[in-house]
């Protein structure tokens, strides 16, 4: 269980780092086929709207309460809580990630904004 919350939480940090929100060949590397998010401003993307340019924000990130747990032998289940230093926002974060032949890919997220450091029961 240890092995599972450090790669799964290697795999979060993986799509926050600046370098992966500023390459598209970083994101593609990350991202699943389908993968689809309701972000934290409501919105909605898919994983076409990374093909060509695009401007994530390269924010500083730390994510904390993180857990991960198995939906099965290919789906894992993560969520955390995510600090933006930057803008001092503060978020609830789900995501999927699904086994594929590369590799473990990043399916479905959310991000819910909260006000401040809140631990769900």
């Amino acid at each position: 269980m240890e092995h599972l919350q450090k790669q799964f939480l290697a795999l979060e940090n993986s799509h926050l780092a600046p370098v992966a929100r500023g390459l598209n060949r970083n994101m593609a590397d990350i991202l699943d086929a389908e993968f689809f998010e309701f972000g934290m401003s409501g919105g909605t993307c898919q994983r076409s709207d990374f093909n060509g340019d695009y401007d994530l924000q390269k924010d500083d990130y730390r994510i904390s309460r993180f857990e991960a747990k198995s939906l099965g032998p290919e789906s894992v289940l993560t969520i955390y809580v995510l600090e933006n230093r930057t803008t001092g926002i503060w978020s609830h974060r789900s995501s999927v990630w699904k086994k594929r032949q590369d590799g473990w890919k990043l399916f479905f997220h959310q991000g819910t904004k909260t006000d401040g450091f809140k631990k769900w029961e």
